[in-house]
């Protein structure tokens, strides 16, 4: 059987390879990220061997074991304790957006989300991790974890993750949200709504939005009597509504309330009443719901960093933080890619192929390409 040669000059613009995604991932990394290092090792070195945990779900050590050209242990500790968490929430938008910013427009409005996403913990909490170390609902066999908020586009075909943050004790919401919307300012976007989840339900968050102006919906939290009364009922509509706390201070809302019919899922019947507060917006009960929705794909982000999150136990914040920008810097170049290369030539709107380049294969190639270059360990020598 013979194959015919392929012509190199016109297929190779319209292949992609291992390289091609690594770079995607290496490069906002080398430009945002100094680590002073005297020797043969250098940080280009340190990057690839984070990336390479990320892609194999693997931790400081074994990494080190399975490897031949990496550094080893000690040498990964000790220049990865140079990285300073100042400066890491400093580049971190540059990081995260170095290689799909061309993809997005200036003064466009975009649909953004905001919401928190929490790594368990197992170790001790001393005086150098106490501020970052969140207690919350138990899950997993903890109730101690690292916490990071994040700001993202949920629009179709643009859903990425812009900046992530760690959170700390020692801040309230209205802070994250004041970094996001001033981050949301210096990029030249402008926000045709900004979804937020049921944390952020509280008087001093919506005065904070109403005060800038800032078009929002959040789902109501059905607590107190008249919540759960003003939720009662089989049609859509639209409610007011005056918020106190413990302060005595007050707010006014505007509620709207969309009823659907659950038609046996979740294995329940009847109608469900959603209710959310909305700012500066004027849209049907349907059409907010709807939107909302969409803030879920945020979740989807959640599920997809997790796949490529290097293990790790240590307490140290900043390690911890490295780790999870590289988790999302991954997923960020993946839907660069896929928009650069699989958008399907047509008349009216962007239609991006996904089935022809899906995660797992983007992750795939990468691990691939970290395989030859660090040279994977295929013999072990035996004791007997």
């Amino acid at each position: 059987m013979s194959f015919l040669a392929s012509n190199s000059r016109t297929n190779s613009k319209l292949e992609l390879r291992p390289k091609q995604c690594i770079d995607a991932v290496l490069k906002p990394l080398i430009d945002n990220i100094d680590i002073k290092i005297n020797g043969q090792l250098s940080s280009k070195d340190l990057f690839n061997t984070a990336i390479c945990m990320a892609v194999d779900k693997s931790s400081v050590h074994s990494a080190s074991k399975h490897y031949q050209e990496i550094p080893c242990e000690t040498s990964l500790r000790y220049h990865l304790r140079k990285l300073s968490l100042e400066e890491l929430v400093q580049a971190n938008q540059s990081i995260l957006l170095q290689s799909s910013v061309s993809t997005l427009k200036p003064e466009k409005k975009y649909e953004f989300a905001i919401d928190f996403t929490n790594d368990p913990y197992y170790g001790k909490v001393d005086s150098s991790n106490e501020d970052y170390v969140i207690r919350s609902q138990a899950k997993k066999s903890t109730n101690s974890f690292y916490s990071y908020v994040s700001l993202s586009i949920i629009n179709k075909n643009e859903r990425y993750t812009l900046a992530v943050i760690p959170v700390e004790r020692n801040k309230t919401k209205v802070d994250y949200l004041t970094y996001f919307i001033d981050l949301i300012d210096e990029l030249d976007f402008n926000i045709k709504v900004l979804c937020l989840d049921r944390e952020f339900y509280s008087v001093d968050v919506f005065e904070f939005l109403q005060n800038k102006d800032i078009p929002h919906i959040t789902p109501v939290v059905r607590r107190g009597k008249a919540i759960k009364q003003l939720l009662k009922g089989r049609k859509a509509r639209s409610a007011e509504y005056v918020m106190k706390n413990a302060q005595k201070k007050e707010v006014h809302l505007d509620i709207v309330i969309d009823v659907k019919y659950l038609k046996g899922k979740r294995g329940k019947y009847g109608c469900e009443n959603l209710a959310f507060v909305v700012y500066g917006i004027k849209w049907s009960q349907r059409k907010v719901s709807n939107v909302y929705r969409r803030r879920f794909a945020i979740e989807s982000s959640y599920r997809m960093r997790n796949i490529v999150k290097p293990r790790t136990s240590t307490k140290d914040v900043t390690f911890r933080y490295f780790f999870t920008l590289i988790s999302f810097l991954l997923r960020n170049a993946w839907l660069c890619l896929q928009k650069k290369h699989f958008t399907i030539v047509k008349t009216g709107p962007l239609t991006i192929d996904e089935d022809k380049f899906r995660f797992a294969r983007f992750i795939l190639f990468v691990e691939e390409w970290l395989r030859r270059k660090l040279r994977i360990q295929l013999v072990i020598q035996c004791l007997r």
